[in-house]
């Protein structure tokens, strides 16, 4: 039997990226976490956490930071079932998800359950074709994703559509595609990026313009407010959902570059599959509001799905 003391200095560790502030989170002393780490690591004979800063875990460290997880959801849920006492702490819920779903539907989804299962949200931020690493390596109980593969052990439940259009200002249009919108306009057309990891816009201008990855200039916009304000601004063009794209066209601040030519990215929920309540509660709020918001799988012949 693994000491859950130890497991819970690891998580804490892992988590704060520190062992100052993990003992602070734990209320012990530093020495104590440290202690508690080196007789895990030494019971399991393997390093857990990589000593550097910030503090990271290793890949053993990330199986154990899984099993912990696991174990500590259906704990709570079990404490909370016994005494009334316990039903009145929090229970910490790690989730990934695009950045994308989490400007837009995602709080509406979670909102009522967030509120009467006094939940605490760690929500760890990726692009929808990266977020599926995530649940693999353990930092997440259940994620949002772009991919239709389900993982040993969880469960995928489809959730919806999101289109996504290329969409600019219309004194961006002015000012690179007066002439329409052709493949030679965009080589000198700034494009708005999310991440290094998003490949919309180099699958959009791949796809209807026989561009390369390298063949347009870009900024790198790590927000997904501030990637549809710098669209409205005229600074770039982008891909952008409907879910945020139709406000934008509906006050005259961006137009659709190329009507018809989008990519409908299909969103799926992957979580473990653990028989506890919360994660079946957690899977119907997001189901249900996913219908309400995001578009049918039916609309969308074509899927953009992770290369």
């Amino acid at each position: 039997m693994i000491d859950m003391r130890q497991l819970a200095a690891l998580a804490a560790v892992v988590e704060e990226r520190s062992f100052e502030r993990a003992a602070q989170r734990l209320h012990v002393t530093q020495s104590a976490v440290s202690q508690r780490i080196k007789q895990l690591e030494e019971r399991l004979g393997q390093a857990l956490v990589v000593r550097t800063v910030p503090i990271r875990a290793t890949e053993v460290g990330q199986k154990v930071l899984k099993h912990y997880r696991q174990v500590s959801l259906l704990e709570q849920e079990l404490l909370q079932g016994l005494t009334r006492q316990d039903a009145q702490g929090f229970t910490r819920v790690a989730l990934g998800l695009n950045a994308d779903s989490l400007e837009t539907w995602f709080p509406d989804a979670v909102a009522a359950l967030v509120a009467t299962q006094r939940l605490l949200l760690d929500l760890k931020v990726d692009d929808q074709d990266a977020t599926h690493q995530l649940l693999r390596d353990g930092e997440v109980i259940g994620c949002i994703t772009a991919s239709p593969k389900a993982m040993q052990g969880c469960q995928c439940v489809p959730l919806g559509i999101m289109a996504y259009r290329c969409l600019a200002s219309p004194a961006y249009m002015m000012r690179y595609f007066p002439q329409g919108v052709m493949a030679d306009g965009f080589r000198r057309a700034p494009v708005a990026e999310f991440s290094h990891k998003d490949q919309l816009q180099n699958r959009y201008l791949q796809q209807f313009f026989g561009l390369g990855s390298h063949e347009y200039p870009r900024h790198r916009i790590p927000s997904s407010s501030a990637f549809c304000g710098v669209i409205a601004r005229g600074l770039a063009c982008g891909m952008v959902p409907d879910q945020q794209g139709r406000a934008l066209m509906e006050a005259g601040q961006a137009v659709d570059m190329t009507p018809g030519r989008y990519l409908a990215v299909p969103l799926y929920w992957h979580v473990w599959n653990l028989g506890s309540q919360l994660v079946r509660q957690l899977t119907d709020a997001l189901v249900a509001e996913a219908e309400g918001q995001l578009d049918p799988f039916a609309m969308h012949p074509v899927l953009t799905h992770p290369g």
